[in-house]
């Protein structure tokens, strides 16, 4: 039996596509399921020659991304082999290069360390610590240095998974460190302090000198079987080794020394050894320009704090010093300014014996000044340095005075720092209130106010000493004085008075600066129409109860006095909008303070305000307040006050940061969304359509040419001549400029007889009547609707139980207010307004017995009609339709419940058909009342010639209303034959087309109408065939021919019956469309012939006239 043929090795293609789906997750199992397997596939591709080098690099970080799924514990051994291959192999800078190799040993270890848990991976590990330690084995070997210090740095990693792994080839390890002198020593001195940092973390009692276990080959040492401790530690040859490896820091880059010196740090503390030792070796790096080297010794300094006992001044100059220096980075010396913050705070927490040397190191505070030209972010950091200072050096007031007369000057005055601190930000006093330096000043009055008292329940610093401290009585005064000087920063202030208010620890503070403004902002300030943009410090202090109103009130009321005097024509919008605000914060002193401590003054103003002030809106406000003040017990009219401004999701707060006093809405908490409103909110038409249209033709899937057929254009803008277009002889150009027809020289002269002229008359004069809604307000058609809901159903909806009774039921009906219909469609009907109704009551139960027997009591007539119109809202829904033709319109409500709820959703909308289209024709201005019948006549001729197949108009072009845009007359003709009495068919042209009939003739059919007395001002015609100049009629029978052969075999509809005359009905369909319809009426059948410029139309003429005669 032969063997089977080799697999095909997968293609280029075919791994791109196979990283793609891993990278996606899609399709794996197609590429699980390979014979050979992945692996093999895998493995053999990066042997391959023929291979991309590129594509190699991919596949390596491929099978390292997606180890868990590629690769099982059973063959990860298949790794070892190939590994090896590539490694012996020579470098040839194309298939074969160090990089390679470097990346195949990193990617080999990085899924040995994923599989490192798994009981039966210590084979390959071994195998794999073997052939990397093979690597290693030549120090000093100048060519594949690079690579020597990757596999250096995969022994730590995998040393770092298995601790102690490589702890019987320490002595090894030692030996190599000794004896590389090239730039891969930092590996080889890293991997030798991993694995004493492990040995020691362990403590296992290892001779790291010992080298009589072979390096090669690798076993895995006993230690790692057994789950105990070791016994001891081999403390004397550890310290030979802590001592080699203390004299290599100067051959470690800024990164290997942090991990260098973080594991050195451990085994220092482990073996309890004097950290004098790393003082010396390692603290000049503080010198350096490096962050990372400056940030260990600071990690040093931080563990060893007693060792470094005299050198915080020293730390604290360089510190100060890199942050000083501007050619560092910004980086470097912001981080400079943190290592200060938290080298301060640091030392701060030993014991009193060093707060003297930080005292004395505080002298130095003046270096710590921001300079002018520092950047923003390092003024905010330095200014948080010297609050931070101002803590250590900060003493209580009595003392400071002591100090100061017993010439002691080594302290710092932290009032002084403070204020020299806020030069380096002064130019906030005149910057906008958004800027950031107001933000960096104002954070920094926080810091230095808060620095000696954290949030902590546990801090021993109380609330009276922050209020006595000369930090915060120098604050006081400055933030009363720049509200006085700028007060483009008052609301500025007012957040920052919120945000100690809204501190549970500091809200002492905003107290207190409140009571300071009242006592000395509101005496100084200035009685003008500036006085406003003090507004939100007056509303933060009617707020408070602490603070008697008094002051406030006989501020707001002398206010109200120089409103009053200075009211004149060009002050009406100011005095309204101040005097609002002003009764603002009157309403927040009721809302918040007790009747009894506003009564007397606040009563006079609001007296004198309802009296006097020449608003009238405001007059009504305060009178409005004057009564509730009178009438209303205090606790009750806070929660009256308090409801109506949180009922609809507004703030009771009365904060304005705007001109006038309108409270900013918030999103409201009682929202909701309803879906099935439908069953309680009906939104009906007032007339039924007679067709049910639920369809409507698309006119896009009709149009197959390149060129749009009129009834498409529409209107288009009138163009200039232009030659190319005017010698077109396209069947489709039906708009062409008159001022080019004389010019045509491919077309030939056209005779226009009297006739075609006065029709052409007619046409232009009453197309210039039609609006071009493009430019202008087009013609609009009016649907009357009806809106009710029922109360049963609406109740259990919102989950409200009802059980009053039938009698007082109209007294607990449910109501909504301010109700907002949006309307929408995707017809072509325009915008469609919205519609407001301010108040619905609901329809009550009529399924109750009460409401039955009162259904059957005798009632006048138009009594009931007039009673359920109570309970319904007439909306009128405005559309400007850009075609005629039938469509949906979806209605939206929202609205409010008696509990200020909102409700919104979506209602069943409402149908439009072809018939709520008709309009009648445009009648122009200049035509007599007693002349329109005649005009409409005139006008249904002309467009019946137009529309009609051999139309004698051509390609003749009108203008429209505004002189800009033009409309083409392409029209089209059919019939319907109505198999109904004429009766029934003048009785139901009567009720719905009589505004449309412009014309009757026929001596039957006129005396007929006559007697109805609904169709007037219309042409009354004899049945003369000379009279007419509409058709010819023939006294013989009706007939409806399709073709010859059918009229010959006597295939013949409606043979016998007598002809009693003609309807002629012009229809207007906007937004310029014309539908006409001339009704031969039989006796038991009327033909209608139907002729339209928008065919399009037709297609629901059918369903119309049937729904309209037949089913009457």
């Amino acid at each position: 039996m032969t063997a089977p043929p080799p697999a095909k090795p997968l293609t280029l293609q075919e791994w791109e596509a196979l990283m793609e789906n891993f990278q996606s997750g899609t399709g794996i199992e197609k590429w699980n399921s390979l014979d050979p397997s992945l692996t093999d596939h895998l493995l053999s591709s990066l042997l391959r020659k023929d291979f991309p080098l590129q594509l190699k690099f991919q596949l390596l970080v491929f099978f390292d991304e997606f180890s868990i799924s590629i690769f099982h514990s059973e063959n990860l051994n298949r790794l070892i082999e190939p590994l090896k291959t590539v490694i012996q192999s020579p470098p040839d800078a194309v298939h074969i290069t160090p990089l390679f190799k470097e990346q195949f040993m990193i990617s080999v270890t990085s899924v040995i360390v994923c599989f490192s848990e798994e009981d039966n991976v210590q084979t390959v590990m071994e195998s794999l610590v073997e052939l990397l330690l093979t690597v290693i084995n030549r120090p000093n070997f100048g060519s594949d240095r690079h690579t020597r210090a990757i596999a250096c740095e995969c022994l730590r990693e995998l040393e770092r998974s298995k601790p102690c792994l490589l702890s019987d080839v320490v002595g090894h390890l030692w030996s190599l460190c000794q004896n590389e002198r090239t730039h891969a020593s930092q590996s080889y001195i890293l991997l030798f302090t991993t694995v004493i940092h492990n040995i020691v973390d362990k403590k296992l009692s290892i001779s790291i000198l010992n080298t009589s276990l072979p390096l090669l080959p690798f076993n895995t040492p006993q230690c790692l079987n057994r789950e105990d401790s070791g016994s001891g530690l081999n403390t004397k040859e550890l310290r030979r080794a802590l001592a080699f490896l203390l004299e290599s820091p100067q051959v470690l880059t800024p990164c290997g020394m942090m991990e260098f010196v973080s594991m050195v740090i451990s085994v220092v503390v482990a073996l309890e050894l004097q950290p004098s030792m790393l003082k010396v070796q390692l603290f000049g790096m503080i010198h350096s320009y490096d962050p990372l080297l400056c940030h260990v010794v600071l990690a040093m300094f931080m563990r060893f704090l007693d060792a470094f006992d005299g050198q915080e001044g020293e730390v604290s100059s360089r510190l100060l010093l890199i942050s000083r220096e501007s050619h560092h980075y910004l980086v470097f010396r912001l981080l400079a300014i943190h290592w200060l913050l938290g080298f301060n705070q640091l030392v701060s927490s030993k014991q009193s014996h060093i707060e003297k040397k930080i005292e004395r190191g505080n002298e130095a505070c003046s270096t710590f000044y921001p300079s002018l030209f520092d950047p923003l972010a390092l003024k905010a950091l330095k200014l948080d340095l010297l609050a931070s200072c101002s803590v250590l050096s900060k003493k209580s007031d009595s003392d400071y005075k002591s100090s100061s007369r017993n010439g002691d000057v080594g302290l710092v005055d932290p009032v002084k720092v403070f204020e020299k601190g806020l030069l380096s930000v002064s130019s906030f006093k005149w910057l906008p209130p958004g800027s950031t330096e107001i933000a960096v000043a104002f954070r920094t009055f926080h810091k230095f106010l808060i620095a000696g008292s954290s949030h902590s329940d546990s801090d021993p610093s109380t609330t009276r000493n922050m209020l006595d401290s000369m930090i915060f009585r120098t604050l006081q005064a400055m933030l009363v004085n720049m509200t006085l000087e700028s007060r483009r920063l008052v609301p500025v202030v007012a957040a920052f008075v919120d945000r100690l208010l809204s501190c549970k620890k500091h809200s002492w503070l905003g107290e207190r600066l409140l009571q300071k403004f009242d006592e000395h902002l509101l005496p100084k300030v200035k009685m003008d129409y500036k006085l406003v943009y003090c507004f939100p410090i007056f509303d933060r202090i009617a707020e408070n109860q602490t603070i008697p109103p008094r002051g406030l009130i006989a501020l707001l009321t002398n206010f109200m006095i120089f409103l009053v005097e200075k009211h004149g024509p060009d002050t009406v919008m100011k005095s309204w909008s101040q005097g609002s605000r002003a009764l603002g914060i009157c309403r927040t002193m009721l809302v918040h303070h007790h009747s009894s401590r506003l009564f007397l003054r606040l009563s006079r103003l609001l007296a004198f305000t309802c009296l006097f002030f020449p608003d009238l809106e405001v007059r009504d406000n305060s009178r409005t307040y004057l009564r509730m003040l009178v009438c209303i017990p205090g606790k009750k009219l806070r929660d009256i006050l308090s409801l109506g401004g949180t009922m609809l999701g507004i703030s009771p707060s009365s904060h304005q940061t705007t001109f006038f006093n309108v409270q900013s809405p918030r999103p409201s908490q009682r929202f909701k969304t309803f879906k099935n409103l439908t069953s309680c909110i009906h939104f009906e038409r007032l007339t039924p359509l007679l067709v049910k249209q639920f369809w409507s033709l698309s006119l896009s899937s009709l149009v197959v040419s390149n060129s749009k057929p009129a009834y498409m254009e529409g209107i288009r803008d009138l163009e200039p001549p232009n030659e190319e277009n005017e010698s077109s002889d396209s069947p489709n150009s039906q708009f062409i400029p008159e001022t080019g027809r004389t010019n045509q020289p491919n077309e030939p002269l056209r005779v226009m007889d009297s006739k075609i002229a006065e029709i052409l008359n007619t046409l232009r004069k009453y197309f210039s009547c039609i609006p071009d809604y493009r430019y202008m307000a087009g013609l609009k058609v009016s649907i009357s609707c009806s809106l009710r809901f029922e109360s049963n159903t609406f109740n259990r909806m919102l989950g409200i139980n009802n059980t009053a009774t039938a009698q007082e039921e109209i007294d607990t009906l449910p109501a909504l207010y301010a109700i907002l219909l949006h309307f929408s469609s995707a017809a072509p009907y325009g915008s469609i307004p919205s519609s407001h109704i301010p108040f619905l009551l609901g329809e009550p139960n009529s399924k109750d017995p009460a409401s039955q027997n009162a259904s059957l009591s005798i009632v006048p007539v138009g009594k009931e009609s007039r009673e359920e119109e109570k309970y319904r809202a007439t909306v009128v829904v405005d559309l400007e339709p850009r075609e005629p033709a039938p469509g949906i319109v979806d209605v939206h409500i929202e609205t409010n419940t008696e509990n200020g709820q909102i409700i919104q959703g979506q209602l069943q909308g409402i149908t439009i058909g072809i018939e709520d289209m008709f309009l009648k024709a445009i009648v122009p201005s200049d035509i007599e009342e007693n002349a329109r019948p005649q005009y409409n006549f005139d006008l249904f001729t002309a467009l019946w010639e137009a529309c009609g197949s051999s139309s004698s108009t051509g390609r003749e072009t009108f203008q429209l209303k505004g002189s800009k845009g033009i409309a083409a007359i392409s029209g089209t003709q059919s019939v319907k034959l109505l198999d109904i009495s004429a009766n029934s068919l003048i009785q139901a042209t009567e009720r719905h087309l009589a505004r449309f009939v412009v014309g009757v003739s026929g001596e039957p059919l006129i005396d007929a109408v006559w007697e109805g007395g609904i169709i007037q001002n219309v042409i009354w015609e004899d049945a003369s065939p000379d009279a007419t100049a509409i058709a010819n009629y023939d006294a013989g029978p009706l007939r409806l021919t399709y073709n010859n052969e059918e009229y010959e075999k006597g295939v013949i509809i409606n043979s016998r019956q007598s002809n009693l005359g003609c309807f002629l009905v012009l229809i207007f369909l906007p937004p310029r469309f014309h539908l006409l319809f001339q009704m031969e009426v039989g006796d038991v059948s009327t033909l209608v012939r139907i002729r339209t410029d928008h065919w399009p139309s037709l297609a629901y003429i059918d369903d119309y006239l049937e729904a309209l005669y037949l089913s009457s």
